[in-house]
């Protein structure tokens, strides 16, 4: 058990963004891992994923409870694309509002605090303004709601929430600190916030009511996690806390967020990687698939086919395998979430419109109008039939039928 959960870790650190941002990390992460353990790992989990189940418990000790109450029962079925503040601020808008005019396609996930902590629009909020930092790559970010709406286009609001590097550098004592006192980063010069500091709790949950003012339909947190690898220097940095674990505080959050929101008639999703639904909770970074599901009305696993390394729900080359891996991973996902009974939230996974050429010669596909049919004929022989598309740069395969 700790050989798994710490390549599960080990995969967090590629895996723990909405898509492939750093499409090294995964190459990187593609040659650390041993296939023969992956294997083993999924083989384990797929048996009755390691369930311990009491007299009305399920995985984690979860008791099914009360039916959540979907804040928003009118919203449409979601079928959306990522969209860059840049994207929503300039000339790509265009080509992205008239790609949803012509198909099935209706919705946006729009970064409103982007990876870095910049609040991507000019804001006048006072709380904002001294704990966070505007970077308007939206210029009139009324404008832009307003077009959404004509095009009736539904609108979502991405906020990325503990890796935020503006607000560690503003506030250190929100971050984790060196023994020098300075702010730690990663690997690639990124800085966290703390999940114990309900400061930081607020100041999200702000920037989300904002953009509900504003007209979003629903807040998608990214991030809601602690650093990868995170239980190697727990010790040795400096930061408040609690008795409450990582996984607590993080579902904690979540479920905090959401009280916030419901009245406001916003809804709540989070982004979680794909390899959470087959694998049993990150403690080291806090995340615990069913506990934060749980808390949330819709659920994002990233379970982009080239985020999976040789051997998973039986591919040799999983990104090859666009409805294969697509299938087992949803399968994999309703086992998980089926104890929850009618506190199960709506499955809207992250699906791949990109060519993950970076994994190398004969390892990956180049992905079109076939693969990405594939991944949605998966999704609706699993019943699942929300979905978010995700590219980076924001180009979209033309031609794909959206049903």
């Amino acid at each position: 058990m700790n050989i798994i959960l710490a390549l599960f870790i080990l995969a967090s650190a590629g895996l723990g963004s909405s898509g492939p941002q750093e499409g090294n990390l995964t190459a990187k992460l593609q040659a650390s891992l041993n296939t023969a353990m992956i294997q083993g790992m999924h083989q384990n989990n797929s048996q009755g994923h390691g369930r311990t189940e009491g007299k009305g418990q399920g995985q984690n000790g979860i008791k099914p409870n009360t039916t959540a109450i979907d804040p928003q029962v009118d919203a449409p079925k979601v079928k959306g694309i990522y969209v860059t503040a840049y994207s929503a601020g300039g000339s790509r808008m265009n080509q992205l509002v008239d790609l949803l005019d012509k198909t099935d396609l209706n919705a946006m996930v729009i970064d409103i605090k982007d990876d870095e902590g910049y609040i991507t629009y000019k804001t006048d909020n006072p709380k904002l303004k001294e704990l966070g930092k505007s970077q308007p790559f939206i210029k009139d970010i009324k404008q832009l709601m307003k077009r959404l709406e004509k095009h009736d286009i539904y609108p979502i609001a991405r906020v990325v929430v503990f890796k935020d590097t503006i607000l560690a550098k503003k506030n250190p004592e929100l971050s984790f600190r060196k023994s020098d006192g300075t702010v730690w980063t990663n690997g690639g010069g990124d800085s966290f916030v703390n999940p114990y500091s309900k400061e930081v709790w607020d100041y999200n949950i702000e920037i989300a009511k904002e953009a509900a003012k504003l007209g979003f339909k629903e807040i998608q947190f990214d991030y809601v996690r602690f650093p990868e690898g995170f239980e190697k220097r727990a010790d040795s940095l400096k930061y408040t806390k609690t008795d409450q674990s990582r996984v607590d505080v993080v579902s904690d959050f979540v479920q905090y967020a959401r009280e916030e929101l419901a009245p406001l008639g916003i809804r709540v999703s989070v982004d979680i990687f794909g390899y959470a639904a087959s694998v049993p909770a990150a403690e080291g970074i806090g995340q615990d698939f069913v506990k934060i599901s749980k808390n949330v009305d819709i659920i994002s696993p990233m379970v982009y086919p080239s985020h999976y390394t040789a051997g998973w729900f039986g591919s040799p080359v999983p990104d090859k395998a666009p409805y294969q891996t697509i299938k087992g991973s949803m399968e994999d996902t309703h086992k998980k979430l089926d104890e929850l009974g009618e506190q199960k939230p709506i499955i809207r996974p992250w699906i791949q419109d990109f060519t993950a050429s970076w994994l190398g010669s004969g390892n990956y596909a180049k992905y079109g109008k076939k693969e990405i049919e594939e991944q949605i004929r998966a999704l609706k022989d699993t019943n699942v039939d929300e979905y978010l598309l995700w590219n980076a740069s924001n180009r979209y395969t033309e031609g794909v039928t959206h049903k």
